[in-house]
């Protein structure tokens, strides 16, 4: 049976990857048909056609290999210098030059000349590139809202899970009382697991975040705290301690090894799947955005501790970088977790959308051949067609973005280079959840 549930986890997943390309090329092919340029093609794959069909005249298909997908547009890149495809050149760099220009012109045909991608407005080109990962955004933004909003998420709440007898500083790290040691106010208090924490110091609360905020605030003062316990509200009276507690940062989260001076009750709090309101789930997904710009902008600084994790037999570190394989190995696992199917799924719903926001971070990187790359050479061209005007010198003309293409290359060769290393740790030394 685990067996069985591990493989559904794993398609799950590779609907859910199969349906994120296909959406993301849909937002390139909608945009560039609504601006009249030429699509013969959009696959979801790479690699040999498993299924193809012609409506009118794009043909839609699916590829062997699911690690991407593609729309062909004619005339990616204008022509050369001359206004025609340059003949073949000894020069490597300049080969590469040729050889996509000569890619975007394969299936020229006559009426062509004004239905081609580079003859577009630029900013129509940079609508055209920016759908794409717009529509991963849009994808993961619904599955959040989903999950938080439909599921709900396990979190911290007001409930008492255990009482502390005595008041330790967490830096010392223990959890068993010695002789010396002051009671806890929770304890003094008469406060019990399973109650429910309504109201502290006249503050109604239902927010942990919330709670130990106010907790934190009151060193030293005697504060009634109302509870519900067995159906009926019961009110008592603590004077909040002082002692040393974890740091939290601006987004209320604990600051690893790092302690201050504040108030302190005396219990943990019990976790439970809590449903987000919509302002609650807007903020938390500001804060997974700004983590996940974060974990983007800090990946070459992994690749040491990956290189470790897959050839030397490190420990795999929970944030590393997981690729395809690593994340369809981890959507198994979720389906084999002794937790409610509901939870299952919205644990499922999670993955597919942090991956697609990780697709939309991605691509808008201003690189070649990644969209960010040819949304650049848009604006670019944009900014001195407009300063050409501004200073009365002739048209520049298009950016010609094939001249980028040797660094295009260069670029794609490290991406692939990292996805093998990433693909390699997936196998020998995944990512494992709890």
């Amino acid at each position: 049976m685990t067996t069985l549930m591990f493989i559904l986890g794993i398609v799950l997943f590779a609907v859910g990857l199969l349906f994120s390309i296909a959406w993301h090329e849909l937002g390139h092919l909608s945009t560039a048909k609504l601006f009249g340029v030429r699509v013969p093609q959009y696959m979801v794959g790479f690699g040999p056609t498993i299924f193809s069909r012609k409506r009118g005249e794009t043909e839609y298909g699916i590829k062997a290999i699911p690690f991407g997908g593609y729309i062909r547009m004619i005339g990616m890149f204008p022509p050369g210098p001359d206004g025609r495809l340059e003949s073949r050149s000894t020069s490597p760099w300049r080969g590469m030059i040729e050889d996509a220009r000569s890619a975007a012109y394969e299936e020229l045909r006559p009426g062509d000349e004004n239905r081609m991608f580079y003859t577009r407005a630029p900013w129509k080109r940079v609508i055209v590139m920016f759908a794409g990962p717009f529509m991963n955004l849009i994808l993961a933004v619904v599955l959040f809202l989903t999950v938080l909003m439909g599921f709900g998420i396990t979190q911290q709440t007001t409930s008492v899970s255990s009482v502390s007898q005595c008041v330790i500083a967490q830096s010392e790290n223990r959890d068993k009382c010695v002789k010396g040691d002051p009671a806890s106010p929770a304890a003094a208090a008469g406060l019990k697991a399973g109650d429910k924490i309504v109201s502290f110091d006249g503050t109604r609360t239902d927010d942990w975040n919330e709670l130990s905020d106010l907790i934190r605030a009151n060193p030293g003062k005697e504060v009634p705290i109302v509870v519900e316990r067995d159906g009926r509200a019961v009110t008592l009276h603590a004077k909040i301690a002082t002692n040393q507690v974890a740091k939290k940062d601006a987004g209320g989260q604990i600051v690893e090894g790092q302690y201050v001076q504040a108030g302190f009750l005396g219990f943990s709090a019990a976790t439970g799947v809590v449903k987000q309101d919509f302002g609650d789930s807007v903020t938390w997904m500001g804060d997974r955005i700004g983590e996940a710009v974060d974990s983007l902008a800090a990946l070459p600084g992994k690749i040491p501790a990956l290189w470790n994790a897959a050839f030397d037999g490190a420990e795999r570190e929970a944030d590393s970088p997981m690729g395809v394989v690593g994340a369809a190995r981890v959507g198994g696992e979720i389906f084999t977790l002794d937790i409610p199917p509901t939870q299952q799924l919205a644990m499922a719903l999670m993955l597919v959308a942090g991956f697609n926001l990780s697709l939309f971070l991605f691509n808008m990187l201003p690189l070649l051949p990644l969209d960010g790359g040819h949304i650049a050479g848009a604006l670019w061209e944009s900014l001195r067609r407009h300063l050409a005007r501004l200073l009365r010198r002739p048209d520049p003309g298009p950016f010609d973005v094939a001249k980028l293409m040797p660094v295009a290359y260069v670029v794609a060769g490290i991406f692939i280079c990292f996805t093998i290393l990433v693909l390699i740790a997936d196998v020998v030394n995944p990512v494992r959840i709890s």
